[in-house]
């Protein structure tokens, strides 16, 4: 069984921000296999299903970004998933360009709160990810506001294309095929003008 934790914010306000990313993608995953991701438990909304064979728990925390990992600690304890293979998360980088992903097995916060309160709720950063580029905050803009603007109609269609790509990565490490993911989506995004 898989936990696939896309990160966000709740409350309406947040609905389709950068930062909230990762509950855009659960929401396409879950209209791609017909999951109802409504049920609230283990302070997320969760839904049940099966990708590609594989059965799935689609989870949407609801803790607000900064605290994550209390969600995903809840989840993995009660499905006693093994984290370090089965806990796939995704969500937002604004250190790669819009669109782009980067499948990783491991690794830092590197300055993303939710993913620090994973790191910090689990005790290691073995898990696999994907983050989902955003774009750079442009000079003289507050990182906070950025990161919870909006996308341009351009980035919109980049974003669209992202979210396919990133159904396609989950696909193949549900697959047990992480390393094939990594090799076909981590590459630069053609970006528009």
């Amino acid at each position: 069984m898989y936990i696939i934790v896309g990160l966000g914010n709740p409350t309406r306000e947040y609905q389709n921000t950068r930062h909230n990313i990762g509950f855009d993608i659960i929401d396409k995953l879950a209209d791609t296999y017909s999951i109802d991701v409504l049920e609230k438990k283990h302070k997320a909304l969760i839904g049940k299903g099966i990708i590609e064979g594989e059965k799935v728990i689609l989870a949407k925390p609801q803790t607000f970004m900064n605290l994550s990992g209390e969600s995903v600690r809840a989840l993995a304890d009660y499905y006693k998933i093994d984290e370090k293979q089965e806990l796939i998360v995704i969500y937002d980088d604004i250190s790669l360009d819009v669109g782009q992903l980067r499948i990783r097995k491991r690794g830092s916060a590197g300055g993303h709160n939710g993913i620090k309160s994973i790191l910090s709720h689990l005790g290691h950063d073995v898990f696999p990810r994907i983050k989902v580029g955003v774009g750079d905050k442009p000079s003289g803009y507050d990182l906070v506001d950025y990161v919870l603007g909006h996308f341009s109609p351009d980035e919109k269609k980049i974003m669209e294309e992202a979210a396919i790509n990133a159904i396609g990565a989950v696909r193949e490490i549900t697959a047990g095929q992480i390393d094939q993911a990594m090799n076909r989506y981590n590459k630069k995004v053609k970006q528009v003008d």
